[in-house]
């Protein structure tokens, strides 16, 4: 009877082991630089802010938003050819999903890929409003080119990102350093302000800005269970 009532027990509790709790809701900010890859031939540095709250279905998959406020400038120096330059101070709100390498990994096993585990991909879709209060015309050349200061169009977000969690004394990630890449491809002429597009009858390549970030995220709110261990014991 002692041998069975011990062989039950633990086996129970390799089955609680064998699960963990996780908080599904996630809210953080940070700040970063931007870069322009829009029609000018200079891709200059700008700088931005962002938040962002998700919601957690497992450890690994989660659904959210990120606004991000800052700068994009473009052809800032005498080097560049077509003699204009850009700034566009933008405002964007995006939704998004990613999955982590966690889902993928037996990162029990393996000190290494428990270090790794918050390595993501994710993408999504949202809307970008520019604001371009420095478009610049030198060159005569360039006289067909059309003006956009103000716009709003879509935006298509791609992220490569890593999350570090910080466990507190019960062992729980309640707090999230994070470090993400963000390509940006926005569906319009808008970024840079200048559209040829009217007059040439060709578009030409989309305008895109990359957004390199460090920031730090605050996991809280209703508590899930995820089948393998998340929590650092």
């Amino acid at each position: 009877m002692k041998i069975i009532l011990t062989s039950l027990l633990l086996a129970f509790s390799i089955s609680v082991y064998a699960q963990s709790n996780f908080f599904k809701l996630s809210i953080g900010g940070g700040t970063g630089f931007t870069r322009s890859y829009a029609d000018l031939y200079e891709h200059n540095f700008g700088e931005a802010i962002y938040g962002t709250a998700d919601y957690f279905i497992t450890p690994f998959l989660s659904l959210g938003f990120e606004a991000q406020n800052g700068t994009v400038k473009g052809g800032q120096s005498n080097l560049e050819p077509s003699g204009l330059r850009f700034k566009n101070s933008y405002r964007s709100i995006t939704a998004n999903g990613k999955v982590y390498l966690g889902a993928f990994i037996d990162y029990q096993r393996s000190t290494f890929l428990e270090q790794i585990k918050g390595l993501y991909l994710g993408a999504g879709v949202g809307l970008i409003q520019n604001r371009n209060f420095d478009l610049k015309q030198s060159n005569p050349n360039e006289s067909d080119r059309i003006y956009k200061a103000f716009s709003r169009e879509a935006v298509l977000p791609i992220n490569l990102g890593f999350n570090y969690y910080l466990p507190n004394k019960q062992g729980y990630y309640r707090y999230v350093l994070n470090a993400n890449y963000q390509g940006n491809i926005t569906l319009g002429e808008g970024l840079d302000g200048y559209d040829p597009s009217t007059l040439r009858f060709e578009n030409g390549n989309p305008d895109v800005y990359t957004y390199l970030t460090l920031g730090l995220k605050y996991n809280f709110g209703p508590i899930g269970i995820a089948k393998k261990t998340f929590k650092r014991y």
